[in-house]
Protein backbone atom coordinates (compact mmCIF):
# COMPACT_ATOMS: atom_id res chain seq x y z
CA UNK A 1 0.00 0.00 0.00
CA UNK A 2 0.90 3.75 -0.82
CA UNK A 3 -0.47 5.98 1.73
CA UNK A 4 -0.72 9.64 1.25
CA UNK A 5 -2.04 11.78 4.95
CA UNK A 6 -2.98 14.95 3.30
CA UNK A 7 -3.59 18.07 5.61
CA UNK A 8 -6.64 19.79 3.66
CA UNK A 9 -6.41 23.33 1.87
CA UNK A 10 -6.24 26.75 3.45
CA UNK A 11 -9.06 28.01 5.18
CA UNK A 12 -10.83 31.15 6.64
CA UNK A 13 -10.38 30.28 10.06
CA UNK A 14 -6.44 29.22 9.56
CA UNK A 15 -6.09 33.03 7.63
CA UNK A 16 -7.90 34.69 11.32
CA UNK A 17 -5.55 32.79 13.49
CA UNK A 18 -9.10 31.22 14.77
CA UNK A 19 -9.12 27.31 16.89
CA UNK A 20 -11.47 25.07 13.88
CA UNK A 21 -11.81 21.77 15.42
CA UNK A 22 -15.14 20.35 14.48
CA UNK A 23 -15.78 24.34 13.61
CA UNK A 24 -16.68 23.75 9.65
CA UNK A 25 -14.63 26.29 8.20
CA UNK A 26 -14.61 26.88 4.43
CA UNK A 27 -11.88 26.93 2.02
CA UNK A 28 -10.40 30.48 1.35
CA UNK A 29 -9.99 30.84 -2.66
CA UNK A 30 -6.13 30.03 -2.35
CA UNK A 31 -6.89 26.90 -0.39
CA UNK A 32 -9.18 26.23 -3.21
CA UNK A 33 -5.88 26.61 -5.57
CA UNK A 34 -3.99 24.57 -3.72
CA UNK A 35 -6.62 21.81 -3.71
CA UNK A 36 -6.45 21.51 -7.21
CA UNK A 37 -2.57 21.70 -7.59
CA UNK A 38 -2.54 18.57 -5.08
CA UNK A 39 -5.21 16.82 -6.88
CA UNK A 40 -3.60 16.99 -10.54
CA UNK A 41 0.17 16.31 -8.93
CA UNK A 42 -0.88 12.94 -7.38
CA UNK A 43 -2.92 11.88 -10.59
CA UNK A 44 0.42 12.29 -12.22
CA UNK A 45 2.17 10.38 -10.84
CA UNK A 46 -0.49 7.73 -8.85
CA UNK A 47 -3.60 5.84 -10.01
CA UNK A 48 -5.82 6.34 -6.56
CA UNK A 49 -7.71 3.27 -5.48
CA UNK A 50 -9.10 4.57 -2.45
CA UNK A 51 -9.90 8.18 -1.12
CA UNK A 52 -10.95 8.61 2.91
CA UNK A 53 -11.33 12.01 4.13
CA UNK A 54 -12.57 14.26 7.29
CA UNK A 55 -16.49 14.70 7.43
CA UNK A 56 -15.86 18.57 7.66
CA UNK A 57 -16.12 20.42 4.35
CA UNK A 58 -12.68 21.96 4.05
CA UNK A 59 -11.42 17.88 3.94
CA UNK A 60 -14.43 16.64 2.14
CA UNK A 61 -13.45 19.95 -0.80
CA UNK A 62 -9.96 18.80 -0.88
CA UNK A 63 -10.43 15.01 -0.97
CA UNK A 64 -12.81 15.78 -3.93
CA UNK A 65 -10.37 17.67 -5.85
CA UNK A 66 -8.07 14.66 -5.33
CA UNK A 67 -10.39 12.18 -6.55
CA UNK A 68 -11.91 14.14 -9.57
CA UNK A 69 -8.09 14.79 -10.52
CA UNK A 70 -8.12 10.91 -10.92
CA UNK A 71 -11.11 11.12 -13.62
CA UNK A 72 -9.79 13.65 -15.54
CA UNK A 73 -6.13 12.22 -15.57
CA UNK A 74 -7.39 8.80 -17.13
CA UNK A 75 -9.69 10.53 -19.75
CA UNK A 76 -6.89 12.67 -20.88
CA UNK A 77 -4.05 9.75 -20.74
CA UNK A 78 -6.58 8.03 -23.14
CA UNK A 79 -7.07 10.94 -25.36
CA UNK A 80 -3.77 11.72 -25.46
CA UNK A 81 -2.95 7.80 -26.45
CA UNK A 82 -5.35 7.67 -29.07
CA UNK A 83 -7.17 4.56 -27.32
CA UNK A 84 -10.98 4.24 -27.15
CA UNK A 85 -11.75 6.18 -23.42
CA UNK A 86 -12.75 3.21 -21.26
CA UNK A 87 -15.68 3.31 -18.76
CA UNK A 88 -13.97 4.72 -15.72
CA UNK A 89 -15.54 4.78 -12.56
CA UNK A 90 -15.80 7.93 -10.53
CA UNK A 91 -13.83 7.43 -7.56
CA UNK A 92 -15.83 8.81 -4.82
CA UNK A 93 -14.08 9.90 -1.29
CA UNK A 94 -15.54 8.34 1.90
CA UNK A 95 -15.93 11.26 4.95
CA UNK A 96 -15.33 9.63 8.22
CA UNK A 97 -16.67 11.15 11.48
CA UNK A 98 -13.27 9.70 12.89
CA UNK A 99 -11.10 11.63 10.52
CA UNK A 100 -12.05 15.04 12.42
CA UNK A 101 -9.94 17.81 13.76
CA UNK A 102 -9.46 17.54 17.94
CA UNK A 103 -12.37 19.34 19.02
CA UNK A 104 -11.31 22.39 20.89
CA UNK A 105 -15.04 22.69 22.90
CA UNK A 106 -14.95 26.06 24.59
CA UNK A 107 -11.79 27.46 22.75
CA UNK A 108 -13.69 26.67 18.97
CA UNK A 109 -13.65 29.61 17.19
CA UNK A 110 -11.27 31.52 19.33
CA UNK A 111 -7.74 32.94 18.71
CA UNK A 112 -5.09 31.10 18.63
CA UNK A 113 -3.57 31.09 22.55
CA UNK A 114 -7.14 30.63 24.16
CA UNK A 115 -7.00 28.41 26.87
CA UNK A 116 -8.79 25.18 26.05
CA UNK A 117 -8.46 22.71 29.10
CA UNK A 118 -11.77 21.27 28.02
CA UNK A 119 -10.43 20.50 24.67
CA UNK A 120 -10.42 16.78 23.46
CA UNK A 121 -7.27 14.65 24.57
CA UNK A 122 -4.64 13.27 23.08
CA UNK A 123 -5.81 9.65 23.99
CA UNK A 124 -9.07 10.17 22.95
CA UNK A 125 -7.65 11.32 19.70
CA UNK A 126 -5.55 8.07 19.04
CA UNK A 127 -8.75 6.17 19.70
CA UNK A 128 -10.38 7.68 17.12
CA UNK A 129 -7.05 7.14 14.59
CA UNK A 130 -6.91 3.54 15.86
CA UNK A 131 -10.74 2.71 15.02
CA UNK A 132 -9.84 4.07 11.48
CA UNK A 133 -6.68 1.92 10.89
CA UNK A 134 -8.44 -1.14 12.39
CA UNK A 135 -11.68 -0.78 10.12
CA UNK A 136 -10.40 0.75 6.91
CA UNK A 137 -6.74 0.11 6.26
CA UNK A 138 -5.95 -3.18 7.83
CA UNK A 139 -8.76 -4.70 5.42
CA UNK A 140 -7.39 -3.30 2.97
CA UNK A 141 -3.80 -4.38 3.33
CA UNK A 142 -5.13 -7.72 3.83
CA UNK A 143 -6.20 -7.67 0.26
CA UNK A 144 -4.07 -9.60 -2.55
CA UNK A 145 -3.46 -7.98 -5.80
CA UNK A 146 -2.27 -4.66 -7.90
CA UNK A 147 -1.09 -1.69 -5.38
CA UNK A 148 -3.37 0.07 -3.30
CA UNK A 149 -2.82 3.41 -3.51
CA UNK A 150 -4.83 5.49 -0.28
CA UNK A 151 -5.38 8.83 0.15
CA UNK A 152 -6.48 10.40 3.29
CA UNK A 153 -7.57 13.83 3.54
CA UNK A 154 -8.10 15.24 7.04
CA UNK A 155 -6.28 17.56 9.76
CA UNK A 156 -2.86 18.50 11.38
CA UNK A 157 -3.31 17.18 14.91
CA UNK A 158 -5.57 14.14 14.08
CA UNK A 159 -3.04 12.85 11.41
CA UNK A 160 -0.38 13.14 13.49
CA UNK A 161 -2.46 10.84 16.31
CA UNK A 162 -2.91 8.60 12.77
CA UNK A 163 0.98 8.77 12.35
CA UNK A 164 1.70 8.01 15.43
CA UNK A 165 -1.09 4.73 15.69
CA UNK A 166 0.52 3.77 12.54
CA UNK A 167 4.37 3.91 13.66
CA UNK A 168 3.54 2.15 16.29
CA UNK A 169 1.72 -0.81 14.56
CA UNK A 170 3.69 -0.69 11.71
CA UNK A 171 6.74 1.76 11.71
CA UNK A 172 10.27 0.92 12.17
CA UNK A 173 11.22 4.86 13.30
CA UNK A 174 10.33 6.47 16.07
CA UNK A 175 6.99 4.85 17.91
CA UNK A 176 4.26 5.96 19.91
CA UNK A 177 4.51 9.56 21.31
CA UNK A 178 8.20 9.89 19.80
CA UNK A 179 6.69 9.80 16.25
CA UNK A 180 5.75 13.12 14.76
CA UNK A 181 5.39 15.08 11.43
CA UNK A 182 3.85 18.42 10.43
CA UNK A 183 1.27 19.16 7.81
CA UNK A 184 0.81 22.77 6.00
CA UNK A 185 -2.27 23.56 4.19
CA UNK A 186 -2.28 20.53 1.22
CA UNK A 187 1.25 19.19 2.35
CA UNK A 188 1.26 15.03 2.36
CA UNK A 189 3.14 12.59 4.25
CA UNK A 190 3.81 9.40 1.51
CA UNK A 191 4.64 6.30 3.09
CA UNK A 192 4.77 2.71 1.78
CA UNK A 193 3.75 -0.26 3.71
CA UNK A 194 4.56 -3.75 2.73
CA UNK A 195 5.01 -7.52 3.69
CA UNK A 196 8.68 -8.35 4.50
CA UNK A 197 9.65 -11.86 5.34
CA UNK A 198 10.04 -12.36 9.27
CA UNK A 199 11.71 -15.34 10.81
CA UNK A 200 9.56 -16.80 13.84
CA UNK A 201 10.73 -19.56 16.00
CA UNK A 202 7.56 -21.57 18.20
CA UNK A 203 8.56 -23.65 21.37
CA UNK A 204 7.24 -26.67 19.21
CA UNK A 205 9.60 -25.92 16.10
CA UNK A 206 12.26 -25.20 19.09
CA UNK A 207 11.68 -28.57 20.60
CA UNK A 208 11.27 -30.56 17.58
CA UNK A 209 14.38 -29.14 16.12
CA UNK A 210 12.38 -28.14 12.86
CA UNK A 211 13.66 -25.29 10.56
CA UNK A 212 12.25 -21.61 11.37
CA UNK A 213 9.27 -20.48 9.44
CA UNK A 214 9.37 -17.18 7.68
CA UNK A 215 5.29 -15.52 7.96
CA UNK A 216 5.18 -12.02 6.55
CA UNK A 217 5.11 -8.93 8.75
CA UNK A 218 3.85 -5.80 7.49
CA UNK A 219 6.12 -2.49 7.76
CA UNK A 220 5.88 1.13 6.77
CA UNK A 221 8.60 3.60 5.13
CA UNK A 222 8.36 7.21 5.14
CA UNK A 223 9.15 8.30 2.25
CA UNK A 224 8.65 11.95 2.34
CA UNK A 225 7.06 14.63 4.94
CA UNK A 226 5.08 18.03 4.28
CA UNK A 227 5.64 17.69 0.47
CA UNK A 228 4.71 20.58 -1.19
CA UNK A 229 6.16 20.49 -4.47
CA UNK A 230 2.79 20.61 -6.17
CA UNK A 231 2.25 24.06 -4.74
CA UNK A 232 5.58 25.46 -6.46
CA UNK A 233 4.86 29.16 -8.01
CA UNK A 234 1.69 28.92 -6.76
CA UNK A 235 1.16 33.06 -5.34
CA UNK A 236 -1.79 34.11 -3.14
CA UNK A 237 -4.07 36.67 -4.94
CA UNK A 238 -3.27 39.72 -3.79
CA UNK A 239 -6.09 42.45 -1.69
CA UNK A 240 -7.43 40.23 0.26
CA UNK A 241 -9.54 37.93 -2.37
CA UNK A 242 -6.92 34.97 -2.07
CA UNK A 243 -7.96 35.24 1.89
CA UNK A 244 -11.55 35.62 1.23
CA UNK A 245 -13.68 32.56 1.68
CA UNK A 246 -13.89 30.77 -1.62
CA UNK A 247 -16.71 31.88 -3.90
CA UNK A 248 -17.87 29.30 -6.45
CA UNK A 249 -19.30 31.72 -8.85
CA UNK A 250 -16.05 33.77 -8.92
CA UNK A 251 -13.31 32.26 -11.81
CA UNK A 252 -9.62 31.78 -10.32
CA UNK A 253 -6.65 32.56 -12.06
CA UNK A 254 -5.74 29.76 -13.76
CA UNK A 255 -9.52 29.60 -15.26
CA UNK A 256 -8.39 32.75 -17.59
CA UNK A 257 -5.21 31.12 -18.65
CA UNK A 258 -6.37 27.03 -19.13
CA UNK A 259 -7.96 25.49 -22.69
CA UNK A 260 -11.40 27.26 -23.53
CA UNK A 261 -13.32 23.21 -21.91
CA UNK A 262 -11.44 24.35 -18.91
CA UNK A 263 -12.74 27.86 -18.31
CA UNK A 264 -16.14 26.18 -19.42
CA UNK A 265 -15.91 23.97 -16.68
CA UNK A 266 -14.59 25.83 -13.76
CA UNK A 267 -18.09 26.56 -12.69
CA UNK A 268 -19.52 23.08 -12.79
CA UNK A 269 -15.91 21.79 -11.07
CA UNK A 270 -15.70 24.46 -8.25
CA UNK A 271 -17.85 22.90 -6.08
CA UNK A 272 -18.46 19.95 -3.89
CA UNK A 273 -20.01 16.78 -5.67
Amino acid sequence: MRLFLVRHGETVDNVAGLYAGVRDSPLTAHGVLQARRLGEHIAKHHRVTHVFSSDLQRAVFTAVKVANAQLSQRQRCDTNNGDVPETIEKLEPVPLVDLRERDFRSAEGKKFGTTHDDAETHEEMRLRAARFVQGHLVPLLASRGSETVVVVVAHGLILNSLFRVLQARFGTGPRGSEASAAWSNTGYLEAVVKAVAADTEGSNAEDSGERKTKQPQLTMTVVGVNVLRHLEGLKKTKGGIGSAQFDKRQRTMDSFFGPASKRQRVDRESGIS
